[in-house]
């Protein structure tokens, strides 16, 4: 089967209706062998010193993205920030499932968009001890209610020191992963139990730890197989114009990274869920690096890889206009070339449109 909600006026309304049951409790699977998807995360340029939303796309931002790089994205990557909502974000899910792609939830259990700090309302220990059930029970079963499959992720990078889940701000590198651990099963567990059978659960961790520690591996983050559906990776090269960090490849990363995550779920399907490079950045060619690492998602080398996200995005990093990010590939000729003659290359390696599982 393949997912195609199409809907173009008010007369479609019933068609979607109908789709949205058939599908019900239905998920994506990964791609034919052989083939990607291609995922679209788009926040725009942000207004303040932090991205003010990361979910400010719209089906406008979407179809020029397509057409800039000439190929159609088979799920959309946004997050769903707390401290706006504690509500399903049914309506950008529903505009998602009109164009006939899956939506991929980041759910974002903090209360502001700053970093680098202990989360001060929705801790670990908190959601562990279940202050927040009642919210995440009405947020499940209005995704049962949405019907068709959605994409989802909770505890974005957890091996990172930059989110309010990190185990630096959580009891330290003894209790911090085990505090992790248990609060995403406490709300895997939950969802599960209001029967939203239409998630596909997205374990996300970075390329690499932050920082390199024993106690920082991947494994000491993993909820266990029946936890997690798929595997998520972030590789960035440097996110900013005088970053020197960064510089490796993509090859780079993943040959860091792919060996231990098979190890842990083996035969798990692994996304690259967030990579770019900065635009301006001093140190290296951007697009140079985006061809290079395309040519490798492509390669074939790597036979649990089922997709891939680059994020278009640009931010304020203090008050010098010429020291912003902006990851954006529209926003650069060369990049923009680079991904549409990429994907034209390997076209036939693109599976634009999402298989739902039986």
């Amino acid at each position: 089967m393949r997912f195609a909600f199409v809907a173009t006026c008010r007369s479609c309304t019933v068609l979607l209706l109908a789709l949205a049951n058939a599908y019900a409790g239905s998920k994506i699977a990964p791609p034919p062998p052989g083939k990607l998807y291609h995922g679209c995360y788009w926040g725009g340029v942000g207004t303040d010193t932090h991205d003010p939303s990361e979910h400010d796309v719209t089906a406008e931002d979407v179809a020029k993205y397509e057409t800039a790089v000439g190929k159609k994205a088979a799920w959309i990557y946004f997050s769903d920030n707390w401290f706006e909502s504690r509500k399903f974000p049914a309506p950008m899910c529903g505009w998602v499932r009109d164009l006939g792609k899956v939506p991929y939830i980041r759910l974002m259990l903090r209360s502001d968009v700053d970093q680098r700090h202990r989360e001060k309302v929705f801790t670990l220990e908190k959601i562990i001890a279940g202050e927040f059930d009642v919210d995440l029970r009405a947020w499940a079963q209005e995704a049962k209610a949405f019907g068709s499959p959605i994409l989802i992720e909770w505890g974005t990078e957890p091996n990172s020191d930059w989110f309010g889940w990190s185990p630096k701000y959580n009891g330290g590198p003894n209790e911090g992963p085990k505090r992790f651990v248990a609060a995403y099963r406490h709300i895997v567990d939950l969802m599960r139990s209001a029967g939203a059978d239409n998630l596909t659960w997205v374990w996300h961790v970075n390329w690499l730890g932050e920082p390199e520690r024993k106690w920082n591996a991947f494994k000491n983050y993993f909820p266990g197989a029946n936890y997690c559906d798929w595997i998520a990776v972030s590789a960035y090269g440097p996110t900013t114009p005088r970053m020197r960090d960064g510089t490796e490849s993509l090859r780079f990363k993943l040959e860091e990274c792919y060996g231990p995550l098979r190890k842990i779920a083996p035969n798990k399907p692994i996304i690259i869920a967030e990579f770019g490079c900065d635009i301006h950045n001093r140190n290296l060619d951007c697009a140079q690096w985006a061809r290079a690492a395309l040519e490798e998602l492509f390669s074939g080398k790597w036979p649990d890889l089922v997709g891939f996200c680059w994020w278009n995005e640009g931010w304020q990093n203090d008050d010098t206009k010429k020291h912003d990010s902006d990851l954006i590939i529209t926003h650069d000729v060369d990049l923009t070339r680079v991904f549409r003659d990429e994907l034209a290359k390997h076209a036939e390696k693109i599976q634009e449109t999402p298989v739902i599982a039986p």
